[in-house]
This record gives structure tokens, sequence and C-alpha cells, in this order.
């Protein structure tokens, strides 16, 4: 196994002063990019949330690889988004873009050759386009339907030429785009959920409605039944407990087995299902996220919750939550 190089306290310093400085520059961009921002950006986002069709996103490079960032993001987040690479597009691709669609093309200098093709595709079909970059009089900018003007700022590099500033800038600006849309649209955390069931970020926006046990298989009793009857219920639906209810269908309390085994000594022959459940049992709403209720578990140390609907006095039980379903989505 080779070993890895350790850089001496002098070389650790000029790294540590080369970093901080590309950072500061970044924060002083992104400031100016703050500051410059007006109507110009609700206009796009006006152009934005009125298409019918996809966001087409495009640039060359290091634009290229922002313009991909920002068309995942706008999908991500309810805004159907394309990228197109400017060669291919002018090699067929351009018959990816519809009249439906909006362009939004990325280019530092406003100037980039390869991207003429998609303002003349633009400009002939009636196709809006939001540019983005830091040259107002720019062919991009001045073919744009909306122009996104970035502060005139220098490159990181020590040469100034590496795009490192101005692309971080671009970012911003997608993201920015991408949010306002967001709010615009009023995306919900469910509606953020569903476009991404994979991974950590799918499980820890699950809700308690999408894992509990509901209709038959709820292990209900009456609060005046037999004791034995309740027991029954339990038994065959094999959670471990049974709520109790009221008249109206209201859950009261719960009994599980904990609550048998305590009283094992006692005699219950004669017992009602009220006699011997446990008042007021921890409860959760059919909308709260099931990481909520997986902790109120782990809390309280038990393994169910009942899930309740409707108005917080007198609720219906419409579900049972176990921990074990909890564990089987993949929350810890």
């Amino acid at each position: 196994m080779r070993s890895v190089p350790t850089s001496s306290p002098p070389e650790q310093s000029g790294d540590l002063s080369v970093a901080r400085r590309v950072i500061a520059s970044a924060g002083e961009a992104v400031s100016l990019l703050g500051d410059a921002l007006g109507p110009a950006f609700s206009r796009a986002v006006d152009v934005l949330v009125g298409v019918k069709g996809r966001v087409i996103v495009s640039g060359i490079g290091k634009s290229g690889h922002i313009a991909r960032k920002i068309a995942a993001t706008m999908a991500s987040t309810g805004t159907p988004a394309h990228f197109v690479h400017p060669s291919e597009a002018s090699h067929g691709d351009l018959g990816e873009i519809t009249l439906q669609d909006v362009l939004v093309i990325l280019s530092w200098s406003g100037e980039t050759s390869e991207l003429s093709d998609f303002i003349v595709y633009a400009k002939r079909f009636g196709i809006p386009l939001i540019g983005m970059a830091w040259n107002p009089e720019s062919t991009l900018l001045k073919a744009s339907d909306v122009a996104l003007v970035l502060p005139h700022v220098r490159e990181s590099c020590p040469h100034g030429l590496a795009p490192t500033t101005s692309t971080t800038m671009m970012l911003v600006m997608g993201d920015a785009l991408a949010i306002a849309l967001m709010e615009r649209r009023g995306f919900s955390t469910e509606a953020y959920r569903n476009l991404h069931p994979g991974g950590s970020l799918g499980r820890a926006l699950t809700k308690v409605g999408d894992l509990m046990h509901s209709a038959d298989e709820l292990p209900l009793a009456r609060l005046d039944a037999p004791l034995r009857q309740a027991i029954s219920v339990m038994e065959k639906r094999n959670f471990g407990c049974v709520g109790v209810v009221d008249a109206s269908g209201a859950l009261v309390g719960i009994i599980t087995d904990g609550d048998l085994r305590r009283r094992f000594d006692e005699n219950l022959k004669d017992a009602k299902a009220g006699d011997v459940m446990t008042r007021s049992p921890k409860v959760v709403r059919v909308d709260q996220l099931a990481a909520e209720a997986l902790a109120l578990m782990n809390e309280k140390k038990i393994t169910q919750l009942f899930v309740l609907e409707g108005k917080p006095v007198a609720a219906k039980p419409v579900g049972l939550l176990h921990i074990h379903d909890c564990l089987r989505a993949g929350l810890r």
C-alpha cells in the first residue's frame, strides 16, 4: 500500500491560504450577484412557470456541466427539465426541442459559437430564450427574451482563466430559479417525496399513512367488551396490542401484552376491556412523518402506535404502525 504524502507546514499554510482566497472570491461574487438581481429574474420565473413543455438547459464546457446540474435540480423540484448538449443539438438533437419548451442557455462570455444554432432555432420557431452571461451586449443576451446578467468578476485562478467564480455564480443563479419556481408552484413535501422515492431522502419523507396497517387489520375492541374477547382480537391480529374504543368509535385506551402480564395474578374472569386498558395511549397522526413516529416509539420504549385521523378530541383510529414497519422501510 502506497503511503500518503504529507505536506510540510509551509506548504500546508500556502494551500490553506489559496483555499481561503478562492472561497472568499466565490462569496464576494455571490454577494454581488444577489445585489445585481432585478426585474429580469422575476420575468425569467414568469416564463418558466408558464411553460407548457420542458425547460431545455444548455451550455458548453464548464457552463455545460453547470447547465446539467440546473436541469437536474429543476427536474427534482417539480419543473420538467432536460439538458441538451449544443454540439449534439447541431447534429439532430434540436429535434428534442418542441414549440412548447423554453430554452435556458449559459455562457460566461455570451459569445460561445457552439450555441449559435440554438439561438437561431429559438428565434425561427418563437421558442422563449433565457440567456445567462456577463456581457449584456453579447450575442446571446441581445437575442434573449430574458437576459440574466451576471456580475463581471475575475476568476479565482491565478491567471484569471479557469472557470471558477463564474461557474459558481451560474450555479447559484440556477438554484435560485429552481427554488423560486418551486415556491411559485407550491411544490409540497409530499410531491418532493414522490420524486425521490429511493435512498435516505425518500425514506426520511415517508409518512405514517404510507406504512400503517388499516381497515380489517386493526385490532380493536369496545370499552365494554369482555376482556377475553379483547384478548382474542389481540391474538388474531398479532400486533401485541388491542385498541379500546368507546361507543362512538373514538380511541380511549390500549391493552398490550405487558398490561396483561402485569395483572396475571389478578382474577380477571369477569373483567371488561375498559378495566384493564391503559388510558390516553401514545398516538400519531396519519400525515406525520414515519421518522417522527419511530422517534416516539424509541423514546417511550413501545413497539406500536395507533394512528388517528380527524379532530384531536374523540379522534377515531384509522391505522396502526408497528416499529417493524419502520425498520422494514429502512428507517433507523
